[in-house]
Formats: C-alpha cells, sequence, structure tokens
C-alpha cells in the first residue's frame, strides 16, 4: 500500500523538465514557485479535512445525558469463566478466579446469582469471606445425571453455608425446552420439601404468563426482563421492562418476584429498534438502577463481568452484557455523560493524522489539479481512511470468535486492496472530472512542409478471419494519403483455405504499382500466436523503414492515419504513438451498443489519465512504433498474451516516450457476440498477469538487470510504474470477487447448518464491500457522463457490460498469477451473431454462481429472523455479489437479440468496403 500511495504522487511531466516544460509552456522557476505553493496549500487543505475528521468523530463520540447513580447495585449474575474459559474448558485455577472476582464484585454489590452448584462448589465460601450473599442456582437440562448432581450439590451448599439466602432452579429451562413442565416441577417440589430457604426458577416474563401452575411451585418469582431479545431500543428499554413486570405482578397477585435478570448488551447484532452499544448498554443500566432504587425493586443485573464463551450459546450478543469487560476493567461509568465509543479519540486522532501525512505528501506534489478537484479527493480519501480506521480497530470494541478472526484475517487484506482501487478510481475521477487538470496532450501533427516522408512498414497480422473483412481493411490501406510505406500481411495457422485464398487472390489482383508494396504470407504452421506473425513481418520488413505500424485485420483506416501522426517521430526520443482503439457499425445489435462504449469509456477516459504520466497501454491496432528501437530492444514477446502492452511497458524501460492522440484514425469490429467479448477480456486480464510477473521488479522499482526482459538499466517514473498497476488493480479486484464469492456462500452455509460455529460477520466486516460497490457504482457513470459522448441509456449499457466481464477477468488473473502458459484465443469479428441458443454457453458459469447466490440469499432469508440486521446486511451483501453474474447474463440474453437493419453512410461507402454503419450516436469518435 504505502509503494501505491508512493506512485500515486508521481509526475512523470516534472521528472522530464526539457520536454515536460515544452508540453506545459512552463520554466524550471515557474515549477520551483509552484512547488512550493503546492506545499502550502497542500498543508492547509489537510488540515483543514483532518480537522473536519476530527470534529466528525467528535460529534459521533459526544456524550449524551444519563441520570447519575451510585456504583453499588442491589445485584449481579456471576459466571466465573475468564477472558479464554468456558464451561466446557478451563486454563486457569477456578478458586483464585473466583477469590479475585468476588473482591472486585464485593465493592460494587452485596449479593450474587450463580447458575451451578456442582461445577464450582468453593463459590458460597469464597463469596461469605468478601461478605456477599449468594442466590445460589442449579443447572438443569435433559441430562438426568447433572441434574441429580446439581440439586446435591445445591442442598448440601444450603445446609452448610450461610450466605446462600435463595436457591434457583433452573435458568429458562421451559424457555430453551430442556425440560417439560411436570418435570420441572417435579424437581421444585423435591428441593422445596428438602430445604428451609426459599426455592425458585428463573424464566422470562411471558413463560411466567404461559404457566400460571408453575408460580404455585415456587416460593419467589424470579422473571427475566431482557428488552434486547424482543428488540425493544434502549430509548424505552426500561419503561417497557417495568411493564413486563407490571403483566407479571398482575398475573400472580401477592406473590414475591425477584428480577433474576435484567440488563442491556454493549455489542451483538441489532434485532429491531435494538441496536446494542456501549453508550446503550451504559444508559439502559444507570436509567434502570434509578427506577428501581426508586421502587425498591430486587433485581440482579445481568452480568458482572463479559462471557466471550456465550458467543457460541447465545450468538455475538452473549460476550456483551458484563458491567465489566473479560479483562475486569468496568465498561462504564455511573455518573457523568455517557460517550458512545470509549475509543473515539484514538480513532479520531489516527484517521485525522493519517490523513494529514497522506493528503499533504499527495497534494503537494500533484500541484496541477484544480482547487474544486483536490478538496474532493482529499474529502473522499479522509473517509476512506476513517473507514479503514474503523476496521483495523474492531477488535478494541468486540471479542473475536475464531470465525470472525478468520473473516478479519481475509477483510484486511481485501481491504487494503478495496482501499488502493478506490483510492485509484478516485484520482482518476478528480484529474478527469473537472477541466483543467491534465496538462499532456496531443493532437495529430504531420511533418513540416517538404520534409521527406519516413518509410513506414505496416504489419497486419490474421488467423481465420473472414475474408471480406480482411480485405476492406486492405482497400482502406490502399486508399491511405502517404507515399512512402509498405503492407505485410502474415496469415499464420489458418488450415481453412476458404479463409486466406481469397486474401491472397486479392492482394495479387492488385494494380502492379500497388503489389509493389503490398506482400501476402501464409504460414500453415506458425509459433507465437499474433506476436510469432509479427515477428515475421519483421524480418522481411524493408529496410528502409524507419516506422512500423500495426493495424488489427478488422480496421478500415482512415487516408490521414500516416501523415497525421508520423511528425512525432522528429523526436528521437518518442517510441510510440497510439491512436484509440474505435469501432464501427455497433448500432446493429444492442449489445454491439454496449459492447462500443465500454470500450470507448477506456480510451476517452483511462488513456487520457495514463498520458498524463507518459504511462499509456499500448494496443496492438492504430499504432506506430520506432522500427529501431522495435529492433534494438527484443521485438515482440511471444510468451505474453498481451504482447502489445507488453511491449510498450518494455520501450518505457528504454526511456523512450509515448504519444496518445485521441482523434480517431481507424475503426474496427466489435466481437460478434457476448462469449467472443468474454474471451478477449480474459486473455487481457491473463496477459496483464503475464506481464506483471515478468516485469515486477520494474513495476516495483527495484534495481534491474539486463536479463530482466529487456529491463536493462532504466528506471520507470513512479507514476509510469503507479499506471501500470493501478490499471490492474481493478482486474485483480475481480479475481478477489470470485474468491469472496465462494468464502461467502461456504460461509452461509457454515452459518445455517453450524451456526455455533460460523456466525454472521458483524455489520462493520461488511461496510467496506458495500461502500467499495456505492462508490465505483458512482464514479464510473459520473466520468462517462462528463468524458465519453453518449447518452445516459448507454452509460447505463456501458457500466452493464462492464460488469459482465468480471467473472471472464477474475478467470484470466488467476489463471494468469497460477499458470505461465497461455493460449491466444481469436476474437471472433465479422461474423454471424444470430445464435439465439448459443447465450447459455456464454454464461454457463456464472448462471451457476448466480443460482447459488440466490439460493444463498433464500435459505437465509427463510432459516434467520428477518429482523436481524446482519441477516438482511449479509444478504444485500451477497446480492451485490450477485450483480456482476445477472449482468453477464442480460449481456448474453441481449447478444441473442436479433440484428436490425443499419444503414450504409457515404463515409464507408467511400472506402469501398461495403460495411455498414450506424444512423446515429457517433461510433467511436
Amino acid at each position: 500500500m504505502s509503494f501505491l500511495f508512493d506512485c500515486l504522487l508521481s509526475q512523470t511531466v516534472f521528472n522530464q523538465p526539457s520536454f515536460s516544460h515544452r508540453i506545459l509552456n512552463l520554466s524550471p522557476a515557474r515549477v520551483r514557485l509552484r512547488s512550493r505553493t503546492g506545499l502550502s496549500g497542500a498543508i492547509l487543505l489537510a488540515a483543514a479535512v483532518a480537522l473536519a475528521n476530527y470534529l466528525f468523530w467528535s460529534g459521533m463520540g459526544s456524550a449524551q445525558p444519563a441520570p447519575d447513580v451510585q456504583a453499588r447495585v442491589n445485584g449481579l449474575t456471576y459466571a466465573p469463566f475468564g477472558r479464554d474459559d468456558a464451561p466446557w474448558v478451563r486454563e486457569v485455577a477456578a478458586a483464585d478466579l473466583i477469590a479475585a472476582d468476588l473482591k472486585q464484585l464485593a465493592g460494587v454489590t452485596g449479593q450474587i446469582r450463580t447458575y451451578s452448584a456442582a461445577q464450582f462448589p468453593e463459590l458460597p465460601a469464597i463469596a461469605a469471606q468478601n461478605g456477599l450473599r449468594v442466590t445460589l442456582g442449579a443447572w438443569l437440562n435433559g441430562d438426568s445425571e447433572n441434574n441429580e448432581r446439581e440439586i446435591s450439590a445445591a442442598l448440601q451448599a444450603a445446609r452448610t453455608k450461610k450466605n446462600i439466602t435463595r436457591l434457583v432452579i433452573g435458568n429458562e429451562t421451559l424457555l430453551k425446552e430442556n425440560l417439560t413442565p411436570a418435570a420441572l416441577i417435579s424437581y421444585l417440589k423435591r428441593v422445596r420439601q428438602a430445604t428451609r430457604l426459599p426455592v425458585s426458577t428463573a424464566e422470562p416474563w411471558h413463560v411466567w404468563l404461559k404457566y400460571p401452575e408453575l408460580a404455585n411451585q415456587v416460593d419467589f418469582i424470579t422473571v427475566h426482563l431482557l428488552p434486547y431479545w424482543e428488540g425493544v431500543g434502549v430509548e424505552t428499554a426500561v419503561e417497557e421492562s417495568l411493564q413486563r413486570l407490571a403483566w407479571v405482578r398482575a398475573r400472580h397477585p401477592g406473590k414475591e418476584i425477584v428480577i433474576g435478570e435484567v440488563g442491556y448488551p454493549s455489542g451483538g447484532d441489532s434485532i429491531k429498534r435494538a441496536q446494542p452499544s456501549p453508550a446503550a448498554q451504559a444508559a439502559f443500566v444507570r436509567q434502570f438502577v434509578a427506577r428501581a432504587s426508586k421502587e425498591r425493586l430486587d433485581y440482579f443485573l445481568i452480568e458482572a463481568f463479559d462471557q466471550p464463551w456465550k458467543l457460541h450459546e447465545e450468538g455475538r450478543a452473549g460476550a456483551y452484557w458484563g458491567l465489566f469487560d473479560a479483562a475486569r476493567v468496568p465498561k462504564f461509568a455511573f455518573t457523568g455523560p455517557i460517550e458512545p465509543d470509549p475509543y473515539w479519540r484514538v480513532k479520531a486522532w489516527g484517521s485525522s493524522l493519517a490523513g494529514f501525512v497522506f493528503l499533504t505528501w499527495f497534494l503537494s506534489r500533484l500541484t496541477t489539479l484544480r482547487l474544486l478537484a483536490r478538496v474532493a479527493f482529499a474529502a473522499t480519501a479522509q473517509a476512506v481512511l476513517a473507514l479503514a480506521t474503523v476496521v483495523v480497530t474492531l477488535p478494541l470494541l468486540h471479542y473475536m470468535a475464531a470465525g470472525d478472526w478468520v473473516m478479519l484475517t481475509l477483510l484486511v487484506p481485501t481491504s487494503a486492496v478495496m482501499v488502493a482501487i478506490l483510492l485509484a478510481h478516485l484520482f482518476e475521477f478528480v484529474e478527469l472530472f473537472w477541466e483543467g487538470s491534465l496538462k499532456r496532450r496531443f493532437a495529430p501533427q504531420g511533418l513540416d512542409d517538404g520534409a521527406e516522408q519516413p518509410f513506414i512498414s505496416i504489419h497486419l497480422a490474421c488467423c481465420n478471419e473472414p475474408p471480406d473483412m480482411v480485405i476492406a481493411t486492405l482497400k482502406s490501406l490502399l486508399a491511405l494519403d502517404y507515399k512512402a510505406f509498405e503492407v505485410i500481411v502474415v496469415d499464420n495457422n489458418t488450415a481453412d483455405k476458404t479463409l486466406w485464398v481469397p486474401v491472397r487472390d486479392f492482394m495479387a489482383s492488385l494494380p502492379e504499382r500497388s503489389a509493389a508494396r503490398f506482400r501476402f504470407f501464409h504460414l500453415p504452421t506458425w509459433p507465437g500466436f499474433k506476436a510469432g506473425a509479427l515477428n515475421f513481418a519483421l524480418t522481411h520488413t524493408d529496410a528502409r523503414a524507419q516506422v512500423i505500424g500495426v493495424v488489427d485485420a478488422d480496421y478500415v483506416v482512415k487516408p490521414e492515419w500516416l501523415r497525421s501522426l508520423v511528425g512525432y517521430f522528429d523526436d528521437q526520443q518518442v517510441g510510440i504513438v497510439q491512436a484509440p482503439q474505435a469501432h464501427r457499425d455497433w448500432g446493429a445489435t444492442v449489445f454491439r451498443k454496449m459492447m462500443n462504449w465500454e470500450y470507448d469509456g477506456f480510451f476517452r477516459i483511462g488513456m487520457h489519465h495514463r498520458n498524463e504520466r507518459d504511462a499509456i497501454i499500448q494496443h496492438g491496432t492504430m499504432t506506430l512504433i520506432r522500427a529501431a528501437a522495435l529492433r534494438q530492444h527484443g521485438q515482440w514477446s511471444e510468451w505474453c498474451l498481451c504482447e502489445d502492452a507488453e511491449l510498450g511497458l518494455r520501450l518505457m524501460q528504454q526511456n523512450l516516450r509515448t504519444i496518445y492522440v485521441d482523434a480517431v484514425m481507424g475503426e474496427g469490429l466489435t466481437p460478434d457476440s457476448f462469449s467472443a467479448f468474454k474471451k478477449q477480456r480474459g486473455r487481457w486480464a491473463q496477459g496483464g498477469m503475464q506481464i506483471c510477473k515478468a516485469h515486477w521488479r520494474a513495476l516495483l522499482g527495484l534495481k534491474t538487470t539486463p536479463s530482466d526482459l529487456g529491463a536493462q538499466n532504466h528506471r520507470l517514473s513512479l507514476g509510469q510504474r503507479y499506471h501500470f498497476l493501478a490499471g490492474w488493480l481493478p482486474w485483480m479486484g475481480d479475481a478477489l470477487h470470485l474468491i469472496f464469492v465462494g468464502a461467502a456462500l461456504l460461509w452461509t452455509v457454515g452459518a445455517i447448518a453450524m451456526p455455533q460455529y460460523f456466525s454472521l460477520p458483524v455489520a462493520l466486516f461488511m461496510l467496506p464491500l458495500a461502500m467499495f460497490c456505492a462508490v465505483k457504482l458512482v464514479l464510473g457513470p459520473l466520468l462517462y457522463w462528463r468524458r465519453v459522448p453518449c447518452s445516459a441509456g448507454s452509460i447505463v449499457g456501458a457500466s452493464v457490460a462492464g460488469m459482465a466481464l468480471s467473472h471472464a477477468i477474475a478467470r484470466g488473473v488467476l489463471s494468469g498469477l497460477l499458470s505461465n502458459a497461455g493460449v491466444f484465443q481469436i476474437t471472433a469479428k465479422g461474423g454471424n451473431t444470430t445464435q439465439p441458443s448459443a447465450w447459455v454457453n456464454a454464461v454457463r458459469e456464472e448462471m451457476l454462481l448466480l443460482t447459488a447466490l440466490l439460493v444463498a440469499i433464500a435459505a437465509v432469508a427463510v432459516t434467520r429472523k428477518t429482523d436481524h440486521a446482519e441477516s438482511l446486511i449479509w444478504m444485500l451483501m451477497l446480492a451485490l455479489q450477485a450483480l456482476p453474474y445477472l449482468a453477464a447474463l442480460a449481456c448474453a440474453l441481449a447478444a441473442s437479440l436479433p440484428q436490425r437493419r443499419v444503414l450504409v453512410t457515404n463515409g464507408s461507402a467511400a472506402l469501398g468496403t461495403g460495411l455498414t454503419r450506424l444512423d446515429g450516436e457517433a461510433g467511436g469518435g
């Protein structure tokens, strides 16, 4: 992450003074002055944002009023288990723990209530040493041997320990259906006959209303009042608890009532209006103690100390009922205002300091950003850091079960990647949304009047391409308004003669003057995919060639292509001049329109962003390359599925500059189908990972050697390294998405089948993912609206098309990371697209994952309470995970729709291609 932030601050234009000053029209003195001004401005803005962040945390942590009460309470329930203890395991000596606990509790209360007589027989005696009275409990369940053991221990203690004042036989036994009412009454009769002490059993208020016969078998009623489990908000929890108490009194008049458990948890899942928190617990306890003192109630607060082991028994809230935490530290004060979050100052200072340092560093270097863009970036970045602080500090407020630690272990690195992706998206957004931040722009540039044209060799590789499509490309090359050029067509690995012979025959039929510079080669078997064919073309290139041009077999180029761009090669430091990838005839189907605008977004947005720091992606069409550089520095890499992007990166490592001219010089065809669209993007993703693995030292700024794939002795600038890594980060995010989907599905199964081991994650665990999705869904369309000339419907279509590629990209990334081998899959273009049944095969895997996620959502809805906030949030998270697969299904269906008739414009007819062009939104340009 630190490297990524470091990269964000890079400005390549300032690293290359002579060139950058010419482009920006800035003198070195003005650059230095601007840098100094930028530092002071950055400090002021970073300080203002950090202060706003602290004030926000202060507002969130502002103290709330509550009645002051004395810290000494009527009674506390007590279970002698430490932080890592449980009823089924003990790692410390019980007597030592009990002695220390009861000494501490003696300063808070005069009596305690316990739950088991047999497990801790020494407890009453230790309580007596500390002056504590004991309401002794006997734990009853469906095990008769356990019940006999508990009752015997309770009666024995009642006979020998004078500080035992009451016996409670069974705790919520009927509520949990551990015993029948008859069986419980039998045990109560037996104990009452054997002791003179008052005897009762403990149940929630509604059980006492349901079983009036139970009250006849006890000396007093032990009632539980736990409004949290009923979904009662803390604002009315005390009043509603006392109302329940009044109902029990009315049902059993004259019967003594002891409140055996009353309280509110400081943590756990939300239920309806019940939202547990440290502040909620403090408010409830203080309000209740004040009312109980006024009304002289006999009660036991639940409980003395937090019991983390209850996570497995009662869900997440079970661990947070104590007045003291598991480390035996008081969780709140009984006087003074209540702070909602005891750690808010730590979070506020930590996130504010981190934001101040990062933003000062970033903003002082990125001085070209407009003020509004700087403010937007600073505010959003600070919010992201604040959210990261919340995630990192989760263990301060939560007892982490094993499953929570697993989730947090997965969440932290995933969150780091998500934060990196968000900051990268944010950086791109603020630099491009407001005009004026970008300074490095290039317009078409021809040769000076009278200058000699450099010889250009145009290379066209094809494999199993429709011959009419290739011939259309050749016709457009014939019409180039340039004299000094040749065209080399290499058809490799095409076995079907009906595909390559017509192309050969067309070239053979050209007039002698044209035929002399149009050459055709057919290679029945040839290694290296497209790169192999281009390398073969290099070996047959005219020795006069100073520039190599590459065009795809489906492109119809404009006559001015070469003469409009070749002028940039007058600068000997220029290695690549790139025109955008654009498309024609994309109005034939709804899906082609979606694809066109999805592609167009990168060339209108991403390439401009990259161009600012001389870090464009070279894509293998409409590109011009300095021939000497291509021959000298390794030619095309036949091991890489993205030989064009890899070559571009390699030439940047030779300190050669790249030029991006956003002027459409040629238009190709969109893929024939959604399946072809996916295969192409999956190949790009796999090739991107191959490049990362091969050039990792250069991309991380480490020292390289001549053996590092042409990485010789020149280091990439920070801006170039940033863009190549940040550009692939979203693809890595797609791979993480696929992994996360698998983990979420397994977790859902575990939460349903084994809830004692797999509780649903706390809401804060899921918040980063929701925020990540929300920001991506907002920033992308806004940039399209500002930078891409298309309608709102086309923005939606492009967004859906891009989202639909997630699974294909994920597979490509994983394949590229896990394997060095790759197979170049040809992107089908120019063929028949009306195959209604093909859409099923195109999205088979996506449909399986979509179905699994929908089943998981339904299963959670059926098996979990609908008022359980964490369940609803988990279902929402699963639904968000399903969006890419739903988008893939929509795209596959859209691609299966029949092609509609479109008009042929004069532009296409003039080229003699016989190809159609959309009558409507401007394609590609």
